[in-house]
């Protein structure tokens, strides 16, 4: 059943309003052909964050731009952007999953940017979520390239992923077409939730040897 932009927008708009994490009174949406737009403010990073996930979450929704910027409220003692950086490095060094060694972390007027290495895709986004759930921090610049510490070949990253794709009772792998290219990842066809989109997303994202990923795959 297709659905209208207006009553796409409603969803939406109800989904936000039921996330105690957004706080969304002053959260616009905009709906044209399926895609949303998402404007105004909120109150954390962590409500930016949540904000994306209910809107892609919607029925009917085909894509999700997100324009939130991030306000503290008046009551909130906003740490230094020196505090900040030292709060994220602190994270990343008591972290066993990020070898923070290799990372180097600048903070300017409370958005933070993550430069340097790491040997697998995952960790670049576990780094990102660990800045990101730090106070006063209001966006993340994930500059982090991937260098594999070993040479994997593109057909059998493309073969773990397929396989993956096979055991998960959220995909249907047949309908999933995957491409690897110079480690970078392209996820086409469909699937039949967002949640399952995730699932081929993580599919891919968890795989030794992937450096990027593109998923291109559509809800229907």
């Amino acid at each position: 059943m297709i659905r209208t932009d207006e009553q796409i927008k409603k969803d939406v708009i109800d989904q936000l309003a039921s996330d105690y994490r957004v706080s969304a009174a002053d959260v616009d949406v905009k709906v044209s052909d399926g895609k949303v737009t998402l404007t105004g403010t909120v109150p954390t990073y962590t409500a930016r964050t949540a904000a994306n996930t209910d809107a892609w979450a919607t029925t009917g929704v085909k894509g999700v731009t997100n324009l939130l910027t991030v306000r503290f409220p008046t009551t909130f003692t906003v740490p230094t952007d020196t505090e900040i950086e030292g709060h994220i490095k602190d994270r990343l060094a008591g972290n066993p999953d990020v070898y923070s060694v290799d990372i180097d972390v600048s903070v300017e007027n409370g958005v933070a940017t993550l430069e340097g290495t790491v040997d697998a895709y995952w960790k670049k986004w576990r780094a990102e979520d660990l800045a990101s759930d730090v106070r006063g921090v209001v966006n993340v610049q994930n500059h982090l390239a991937v260098v594999p510490s070993e040479t994997y070949i593109d057909k059998d990253i493309a073969q773990e992923i397929e396989d993956a794709l096979e055991r998960n009772v959220y995909v249907d792998a047949e309908k999933v077409t995957v491409k690897v290219e110079n480690g970078d990842v392209t996820l086409t066809g469909t699937v039949p939730t967002y949640y399952a989109k995730g699932q081929a997303y993580l599919a891919a994202v968890n795989t030794l040897g992937v450096t990027g990923v593109d998923n291109n795959t559509v809800v229907v």
